[in-house]
């Protein structure tokens, strides 16, 4: 897991970057779930977090940029 304070530190192309990467990897988990070979199920809500989290952060560079 990456820490906070580096995903603050991403540009606003890592950041979009990273969410695509982690939308990837939700989507391969979907489908390990379903043929039970998942390891860790609370890989789910953490990558939903952390994705929720660089959206967060993506809108506040933007609003920073036009205020």
């Amino acid at each position: 897991m990456v820490k906070k304070k580096e995903d603050k530190q991403l540009t606003k192309d890592q950041a979009e970057k990273k969410i695509l990467m982690l939308k990837k990897d939700l989507f391969n988990l979907r489908f390990k779930k379903i043929n039970n070979q998942i390891n860790n199920p609370a890989q789910f809500n953490e990558i939903k977090k952390n994705v929720a989290r660089l959206y967060t952060l993506i809108k506040g560079k933007n609003d920073k940029k036009n205020t």
